[in-house]
């Protein structure tokens, strides 16, 4: 049986580390990429059941890469979480608003997720 790829789209070292820690351990297949130029290339590599993306990235930042996801025709509809330090009030609703399908702020909750990861999928696989 195949493991649903992840794609981690996040700067820092640490919590890039710490996010494929987690999803291996938990079974999924992780990919990464450390700015939105690497996460363009990617997507074309091997399209992932989900994306995991930090909001402020080198080359135009996650909402940049979110909205090209969006608008190409040649990626299916893949959720996409977004990840941000800067957790202002209204950030959730601005970022889901913008087609972001959740929303984790860091520090993340090592305990739940992994769990957010797989709600996330489960909802899109009964969306199709």
């Amino acid at each position: 049986m195949q493991r649903p790829r992840i794609l981690v789209v996040e700067d820092d070292a640490r919590s890039q580390r710490l996010f494929r820690d987690i999803l291996e351990l938990a079974g999924y297949d992780v990919c990464q990429a450390r700015s939105v130029e690497e996460g363009r290339c990617r997507l074309r590599d091997a399209v992932p059941a989900l994306v995991v993306m930090d909001i402020q990235l080198p080359g135009g930042g996650g909402e940049l890469l979110l909205s090209e996801m969006r608008e190409d025709p040649l990626l299916p509809r893949i959720p996409v979480i977004a990840v941000t330090a800067f957790a202002m009030a209204g950030d959730r609703q601005r970022l889901i608003q913008a087609g972001f399908d959740g929303y984790i702020s860091k520090p993340i909750d090592t305990r739940s997720f992994a769990e957010t990861i797989a709600a996330i999928l489960e909802e899109h696989a009964n969306e199709r």
